[in-house]
């Protein structure tokens, strides 16, 4: 399978099965268009008005040698395999997403969480709960060293004294059952100080920062309970973070809404601000909601997503660049083998954790009775969902066999998904061309920094 495309003056060419890329010149880029469809003569014949005879049989004979090589037009060798893969796949839990609060002090108006009630009740997770939860991880972990914890909410900070407990349990875990664990926080900064944000650099290996962008923005969809933006409290407790953690091991992640579609206008002002690690998503939502993209709105975000590739390209041959979470694809080991055949790991090897101990496949789908586990005192008790879920991948969605971009997203969100089409094992139609575009965006990225090179 082949995807072509032209980018910011850059003709490129993807194979998508080998993960093979190409910036290809305009005879060899229409070369390959035409290459599965007509014979050598028909196309020096189709071609010959536009450029030369030498040239064109120039580019075909490079072009089969590429077929040849295996870089393009290849096959996809993984496929056969999937069923395979799936029955003899010996799952672990290597990641868990402890909602450590399900209550917020901020009153963002896009919150999926309902102010971090989740649907249910307002509540912080104690010490016994969490203790439990990591004993299940490590138990269910395998032989895996390497495990992953997210202090999650609502707003974690909220429980502050148990985060720090459940973090020294966690370490006492360590040498008695060969495991490492990697402790990350979200926090929209309200509650930090300088004694948490020691506390943070010594222990998180990374802190997720919420913030959306300008003043403005910001303050419009993430004001106190009150009505008051927060903006102000918090940008220079987070300047000051990240200052003191180097900046490294961090993300400013923000949301776009219907609001701020110019948001490469917010990722510029993060940069401004002198933040390095930046992320914003686009909220998701149904239609109705005011504040949720729209299929009409995509004409506008592809330009944003060009506009802001264009900008990230001019900052860092500046000197003075930063990096965005979805441009940062490795082009040189070509799309995982594992992302092809497991899917996103929500579910399997990824669990969200309530404040009473309950086990959801990711923390989209808390307070979703439909998707509730089992607990930490049973362990997982629906073994069907985790089949579910393990056998969700690019190959079980109908809307991912001929796309492109497959291979570096796995297969998207299971949770929007869900929501949009009542199934896991389907797509999310926005959410899909936004990350192509992404994908897009990415390789041309590459292409224009390896001119400087």
């Amino acid at each position: 399978m082949i995807h072509q495309y032209k980018s910011n003056g850059y003709d490129i060419v993807m194979d998508v099965n080998s993960g093979a890329v190409h910036v290809v010149d305009d005879v060899t880029y229409d070369v390959i268009s035409l290459f599965e469809k007509l014979s050598t003569e028909d196309i020096v014949a189709k071609l010959s008005d536009k450029y030369s005879i030498s040239d064109i049989k120039e580019a075909i004979g490079e072009v089969s040698q590429l077929q040849k090589d295996g870089q393009l037009f290849s096959q996809d060798i993984y496929h056969p395999f999937v069923e395979k893969f799936q029955e003899t796949r010996q799952t672990v839990v290597k990641a868990l997403c402890l909602h450590i609060a399900h209550d917020c002090n901020l009153a963002c108006r896009y919150c999926f969480a309902e102010e971090g009630e989740y649907h249910g009740r307002r509540e912080l997770m104690r010490f016994e709960v969490g203790k439990k939860a990591l004993d299940f991880l490590v138990k269910n972990s395998g032989n895996r060293v390497n495990l992953e914890v997210d202090f999650f909410g609502g707003e974690p900070l909220m429980n502050w004294e148990v985060v720090k407990q459940l973090v020294e349990y966690g370490r006492s875990l360590e040498k008695k059952h060969n495991k490492k664990f990697r402790f990350t926080l979200t926090t929209n900064g309200v509650l930090l100080n300088d004694e948490i944000m020691e506390y943070l650099n010594r222990e998180m290996s990374n802190v997720v920062l919420s913030l959306d962008g300008r003043k403005d923005v910001n303050d419009r969809m993430r004001p106190f309970r009150n009505g008051k933006g927060s903006y102000d409290f918090i940008v220079p407790k987070f300047i000051k973070l990240v200052e003191s953690r180097n900046q490294k091991n961090y993300y400013i992640r923000g949301t776009f809404t219907r609001n701020n579609l110019d948001f490469s206008e917010d990722v510029k002002h993060f940069a401004d601000l002198g933040f390095k690690q930046m992320s914003i998503e686009p909220v998701v939502g149904p239609e109705d909601d005011p504040y949720a993209i729209r299929e009409e709105d995509l004409p506008v975000i592809m330009k944003e997503y060009d506009k802001l590739a264009k900008e990230y390209i001019k900052r860092k041959k500046e000197g003075n660049g930063f990096e965005f979470f979805h441009f940062m694809i490795d082009l040189n080991q070509g799309p995982c083998v594992y992302k092809r055949l497991s899917g996103c790991g929500s579910g399997t090897e990824y669990l969200a954790v309530t404040p009473w101990g309950d086990f959801y496949p990711c923390h989209q789908f808390v307070g979703n009775e439909e998707f509730l586990m089992g607990n930490v005192d049973e362990g997982i008790v629906r073994k069907d969902l985790v089949d579910s879920f393990g056998s969700c991948n690019v190959y079980s969605k109908e809307k991912c066999r001929n796309c492109f971009a497959r291979f570096y997203c796995s297969g998207g969100c299971a949770a929007n998904a869900y929501n949009f089409h009542g199934t896991i094992h389907d797509a999310y139609d926005i959410g899909c061309e936004m990350q192509k575009k992404r994908v897009e965006c990415s390789i041309m990225i590459k292409a224009a920094l390896a001119d400087e090179d």
